[in-house]
């Protein structure tokens, strides 16, 4: 993320290309407009979820969305709360599509 772009920003254009994609996603922690580091969790509708964390990939000198954690969704959502306890800034966005998608993996949302 661009340090002119702020998180509120990424939240709300990240939340118009899920709709546009007829992807449901949701706020369901609000963090801190400018600054506040963004988890999204993928919830795919079958008591499954995956938790993905921008983090900062040393090899090729870019952000990328990692896997933070990923099982049975009261699991990942034990992570999400281990993470908002060290952080109560922290924006948490869930997605919930049956097919998988994120949308993460396209250009200009790492």
């Amino acid at each position: 993320m661009s340090p002119r772009l702020t998180s509120r920003f990424w939240v709300d254009a990240y939340l118009a290309r899920l709709r546009f994609a007829d992807i449901p996603g949701f706020v369901v922690s609000h963090g801190d407009d400018t600054g506040g580091a963004v988890l999204v969790k993928l919830n795919t509708l079958d008591g499954q979820a995956v938790l993905y964390q921008r983090s900062f990939d040393l090899m090729t000198d870019t952000r990328v969305w990692a896997e933070l954690a990923s099982g049975p969704e009261p699991d990942v959502d034990a992570a999400v709360a281990r993470q908002r306890g060290f952080d109560p800034d922290l924006w948490v966005i869930e997605v919930e599509d049956r097919a998988g998608r994120h949308l993460l993996d396209q250009e200009g949302l790492a």
